[in-house]
């Protein structure tokens, strides 16, 4: 026994275990590459190089980040943040209050996508305590606020965007346009430091990314759906990420006229509330999402399913066909010759819906759709417009909106009578007063209980609401599934709800990414 282990020990020593050995480096492509720089104040911020005052944790509860606390006065007017004292930007200069207010008035100045029109002012009162003072209350503010990163005042410049200093996990090492962004550690993180040295994020075309991943060269590669189906490539796995990335139709509630700049709005068949019902209940949202989505998506039933704001009440049982035939009946809406299209007063129920020629999903939509509403009576004609004309059309022609938010305020944009014509705001053209109260309510609510209880209130009331069991502007689908192929080896934390545009919301907490050994 002695001589067998010292044999076996001896043996041990002749040679070297080798042991597997954490790479820190990573290689993705996640969506498309900016084409106007990364910065927060001109609305292309993104959570790799940028924190706000506040944040979303993995449940969509907003929690304290570059604030170590504040406080909100009784009428709702007035909020102060205190900083916290140990954050730096990435090229090591503290945040002051006075970066906090540059920021925000920066941000106005720009018209970017941030709306700060309800602020007020922003003023410093020291270097670590920053007040903002509101018009009137906003219970959306600390959505926005959650949203916004901090850029510092001496470094900002006309091309900031191109080199960003932040405050966020990584810095911007590298940039070459059209082909990759390379990212590495910010050593003046204030927060959990990222596992990796390297990470480069590659911009190609959706085939070439599917090849990448094939040939191994990639670690996560966002894909389509039309893709998902096909076995992953050796040592990745399919990750299908749930959304409130929803897929609508928007359908205009009022007859078809000219608006005071001579643009057609509105569109006489889909602004029958009965075409409008119809379609909500008729079509079959489950068979949809498999025929246009390989199944990879949730049945949709407004704009922020699953969301703390969202009403329940707004689900309603679908792909009830003789139902919805009956409805069109008592409407007026007969087939008198036959031809399997219903008309009403010599206007036939017909419609065309435009997908995005740049979009596969949303053209998918439109046609799984017009196939359904055959049954209805009701001819859908789906059609790929380039996305600058459907939007040019979208007041008087349906078209598929993707939207999705982690912020209500997306109801008031979209259904709030105020926003009719307004860019592409509310095009559905949709006017209920008891809607329009509703919102306002929930909009200048001191308390964020009472705003949700408005919120609720602006989808159903148990008699009307913008709902697709009340008034039914719009068409809602499907919250579609983001999805990724993934190594094997790859942990990419827990990811919270991902919100509008299918790509980037993957890399939110990178800094959490580690690989597995």
């Amino acid at each position: 026994m002695i001589i067998f282990l010292t044999a076996l020990l001896a043996g041990c020593g002749s040679k070297t275990v080798s042991l597997p050995q954490k790479k820190d480096e990573i290689t993705i492509s996640v969506g498309a590459e900016s084409t106007t720089g990364y910065d927060p104040c001109t609305g292309a911020g993104t959570y790799l190089f940028f924190n706000g005052l506040l944040a979303f944790d993995e449940d969509c509860h907003i929690i304290k980040d570059l604030a170590a606390d504040y406080t909100i006065s009784p009428d709702g007017l007035t909020y102060t943040f205190v900083l916290r004292d140990d954050v730096k930007f990435s090229d090591g200069t503290p945040v002051t209050a006075q970066d906090v207010v540059f920021t925000y008035m920066t941000t106005k100045k720009s018209g970017s996508v941030v709306d700060l029109n309800n602020v007020q002012s922003v003023e410093a009162k020291d270097d670590k305590t920053v007040v903002f003072t509101l018009k009137k209350p906003y219970s959306v503010f600390l959505n926005i606020v959650a949203e916004l990163g901090i850029v510092p005042e001496h470094a900002y410049n006309e091309r900031f965007g191109e080199k960003p200093v932040g405050t966020g996990p990584f810095v911007l090492a590298q940039w070459d346009k059209g082909q990759q962004l390379i990212l590495t550690p910010n050593p003046y993180y204030h927060g959990k430091k990222p596992n990796f040295n390297k990470v480069t994020i590659l911009f190609m075309p959706e085939d070439a990314v599917l090849a990448a991943a094939q040939a191994g060269t990639l670690d996560v590669a966002m894909i389509n759906p039309q893709f998902a189906r096909e076995m992953p490539p050796q040592g990745m796995q399919l990750l299908a990420l749930d959304t409130v990335d929803n897929r609508g139709i928007n359908l205009p509630a009022i007859p078809e006229t000219k608006d005071k700049d001579g643009r057609t709005v509105g569109n006489d068949v889909t602004a029958d509330p009965a075409i409008r019902q119809a379609l909500n209940i008729g079509v079959n949202r489950q068979k949809i999402i498999e025929d246009a989505l390989n199944g990879f998506g949730t049945p949709a039933y407004s704009v922020c399913d699953t969301q703390p704001w969202w009403n329940p009440e707004t689900k309603i049982q679908d792909g009830q066909v003789e139902k919805a035939k009956a409805l069109l009946e008592a409407a007026g809406w007969r087939d008198s010759d036959g031809d399997g299209i219903r008309e009403k007063n010599g206007k036939k129920a017909e419609f065309t819906v435009y997908g995005r020629t740049d979009d596969l999903q949303r053209y998918a939509l439109a046609v799984a759709l017009s196939k359904q509403t055959e049954a209805l009576g009701i001819h859908v004609i789906a059609e790929a417009k380039g996305w600058s004309e459907a939007k040019s059309l979208a007041m008087s022609t349906p078209v598929v909106f993707g939207y999705g938010s982690y912020s209500p305020i997306q109801m008031f944009y979209s259904f709030h009578s105020s926003n009719i014509g307004v860019g592409i705001n509310n095009t559905s053209s949709y006017h209920n007063p008891q809607v329009d109260v509703y919102i306002e309510k929930a909009l200048h609510a001191t308390d964020q209980q009472e705003a949700l209880k408005y919120w609720k209130l602006a989808q159903w009331d148990g008699t009307t609401g913008l709902g697709a069991n009340g008034d039914a502007p719009f068409l809602w689908l499907v919250n579609i599934k983001h999805l990724y192929f993934v190594k094997d080896n790859l942990d990419i934390g827990r990811q919270r709800v991902h919100p509008h545009a299918h790509g980037w919301a993957i890399v939110q907490n990178l800094q959490d990414w580690s690989w597995k050994l």
